[in-house]
């Protein structure tokens, strides 16, 4: 095993939602599973209808339960969980009525404003009202160009409790990008924000509406939301054939209770898109039952999410992880929202803010956490966390630096809950869980009822070996389908091209003795010289530990029939790339890494793509040294940033 750097205490085990629902399931189904995680998770696995069922219950879903567990099909895709069961997503979420905290927003100068319980039913039920007034039904579309504010949870929410099917892109995509992906689900309503911020710029948004209408043809109502604690700068817009209202005439309707229709276990909830950096991004439909049904699981039994906790994640709407944000609310926990730079004005912003609200769960990208760790900034010494119970990292792999700088200079005594799953799933395969320690640079194990495995080229399950990252059983919350999608052929091509009948997630990564996982990037952007496979991660983790360069992209160029390595770094301030510096990373790559690892190449760059995720672009940068067509610079925040690495001498030799 490698190095432990936290194991939970008796007594945080003993009063854990995980402890709870091992005695739910011991008594249910006459188990003894000696409070051991893995014991839990085989039986989760071998028992999967029973497993999803005994969530249901354990979690409270309102609804009502049918009594088949689970409908197989030697089709993957096509098993079907909970069948006939019924329920609404947005009933789940908003159980509470009192005067109680339910959100929180804050923006980068520091406005704040919050709802109570009370409050977010009422302004669910006012554009309830609102959307039958206009006669939205269900399944209709309903799109949102807005930033991450409380809004939009509002909007959220009304739309899942009338059936109708919520997509949402953040502001900063550009004009194309929100056309190239609104256009494909033909949306009936539009919300969008007049304005938004980011480190301390004003960008205006509303002024895109009459090109985003002139290219969807399908949206006939508009509601303008103006950015909170800011002048509205609407001008009267007047578009033929499209009805544009102001939230402020939302506001103004007289609230009723709700009276929840209940929606079949698959009716779609939402649709969200792939990165789309390899062509047009696919719009991923995602069901209702299969979603709260896992995200209830995540929240409760992995991240021990229990009524009246904070929850923090830094998001934006354009991201899976927005989601599973504002599904901490079925938990009857408090949920924090921020929009704008993690960075502003402040390094440690978000920190001041987990303190200031109190936060048990906080969830960032593990580049923010290496931002922290480059800038030696010693969070424990200045903000009493003392609320803090777990902290929560995806986007990409966190390195061991990682995990080490945040009980070092965070806090001591937390759960670090590695997480990692995708946009596909709109959850995660692997993560936490309270029963098992911390290893430095391991994610703790996969989730339950989740039969993850790694797999080798020739499809056999390996072990202390990189491979690919595989689930070779069935599951609630896997897309219900691709839009637009003819015989499911995108579906098919996308997850089950490789391997037969089994769930490829395009993941590169290992499966540790004790059940702990790495994963080494994209396997899709793995590195192949001399046929030898090797992961990305392996070279950043080495690189990062530099305080000469600020971040780094590696791809593989093809040359001389063959594949070389190229590293392109951004250095930070008052640093250059000599001859000293090149030496030294290619002699710590070599050493802590191999020799196969070291680049062939190292070329300074002064900034590297990325999505509007903020995850970097390997195959862009690929695609464009190789000289060819970039199919979809509109998925990326940065595509200026391309011209840079074209024509460059230093690949010519």
């Amino acid at each position: 095993m490698g190095k432990k750097l936290w194991e939970a205490s008796k007594n945080i085990k003993t009063n854990s939602n995980l402890y709870a629902y091992e005695k739910f399931i011991s008594k249910k189904f006459n188990l003894k599973l000696d409070h051991n995680y893995i014991k839990i998770l085989n039986w989760s696995i071998k028992n999967s209808g029973k497993f999803w069922s005994s969530v249901w219950d354990f979690c409270k879903i309102k609804g009502t339960k049918s009594n088949i567990e689970l409908i197989v099909s030697k089709i993957f895709y096509k098993n079907f969980f909970l069948p006939k069961s019924k329920l609404n997503f947005a009933e789940n979420l908003i159980t509470k009525n009192n005067k109680s905290k339910a959100i929180t927003f804050i923006s980068e100068n520091g406005f704040r404003e919050a709802r109570n319980w009370l409050e977010l039913n009422n302004n669910v039920s006012k554009i309830f009202k609102f959307f039958n007034k206009i006669k939205l039904k269900k399944n209709d579309r309903v799109a949102a160009y807005l930033p991450n504010f409380i809004e939009t949870v509002e909007a959220f929410l009304a739309t899942s409790s009338l059936g109708a099917i919520w997509s949402s892109c953040s502001p900063d995509f550009g004009i194309n990008g929100v056309i190239e992906r609104f256009s494909q689900i033909k949306p009936k309503v539009l919300f969008i924000v007049d304005k938004y911020y980011y480190n301390g710029k004003e960008i205006n948004v509303i002024e895109r509406l009459p090109k985003i209408l002139q290219a969807i043809k399908s949206i006939k109502y508009v509601i303008v939301i103006s950015y909170p604690g800011k002048k509205n700068i609407l001008n009267k817009l007047e578009i033929k054939k499209v009805k544009i209202y102001h939230w402020k005439e939302l506001n103004k309707i007289k609230p009723d209770k709700i009276k929840f229709s209940k929606f079949d276990f698959e009716h779609p909830i939402a649709i969200l898109y792939s990165s789309g950096t390899t062509g047009k991004p696919k719009c991923i439909c995602h069901r209702s039952g299969g979603v709260l049904l896992q995200h209830k699981k995540e929240h409760q039994l992995h991240c021990d999410i229990k009524e009246n906790d904070n929850v923090f994640y830094f998001t934006t709407c354009g991201w899976m992880m927005w989601n599973w944000l504002v599904s901490a609310l079925a938990s009857k926990a408090s949920i924090v929202l921020f929009d704008g730079s993690p960075m502003y004005k402040k390094e440690d912003l978000l920190f001041k803010i987990a303190e200031k609200e109190k936060i048990t769960l906080f969830g960032v990208s593990a580049k923010y956490i290496d931002a922290l760790r480059k800038s030696k900034i010693f969070i424990k010494n200045k903000y009493k966390l003392n609320k803090l119970k777990t902290i929560c990292s995806t986007g990409s792999p966190l390195s061991k630096d990682g995990f080490e700088y945040i009980y070092q200079n965070i806090k001591k005594d937390v759960h670090l809950s590695s997480i990692s799953g995708g946009t596909d799933i709109v959850s995660c395969f692997v993560l936490g869980n309270l029963f098992e320690p911390v290893i430095s640079g391991e994610i703790q194990n996969k989730g339950l009822g989740l039969d993850v495995d790694v797999f080798n080229e020739k499809g056999k399950s390996i072990k202390n070996i990189k491979g690919e990252l595989v689930c070779k059983s069935p599951f609630p919350s896997m897309p219900l389908k691709f839009w637009n999608d003819k015989d499911d052929v995108k579906y098919k091509d996308a997850y089950f091209n490789k391997f037969l009948n089994i769930w490829h997630h395009g993941d590169y990564i290992e499966r540790k003795k004790f059940g702990g996982f790495i994963i080494y990037g994209r396997s899709d952007t793995t590195l192949n010289p001399g046929g030898v496979r090797l992961g990305t991660a392996e070279i950043y983790s080495e690189v990062e530990k530099f305080m000469e360069i600020k971040e780094s992209i590696v791809i593989g160029q093809t040359w001389d029939n063959d594949i070389r390595i190229i590293l392109f770094i951004v250095l930070n301030p008052n640093y250059e790339l000599n001859e000293e510096l090149l030496i030294k990373i290619k002699k710590k790559i070599r050493k802590n890494a191999s020799p196969r690892h070291v680049p062939d190449k190292v070329i300074a760059v002064n900034d590297i793509p990325r999505t509007k995720n903020g995850k970097i672009v390997e195959l862009a940068v690929k695609n464009i040294i190789e000289g060819n067509v970039i199919k979809n610079k509109e998925a990326l925040a940065n595509p200026e940033v391309l011209e840079q690495y074209k024509n460059l001498k230093e690949l010519n030799y």
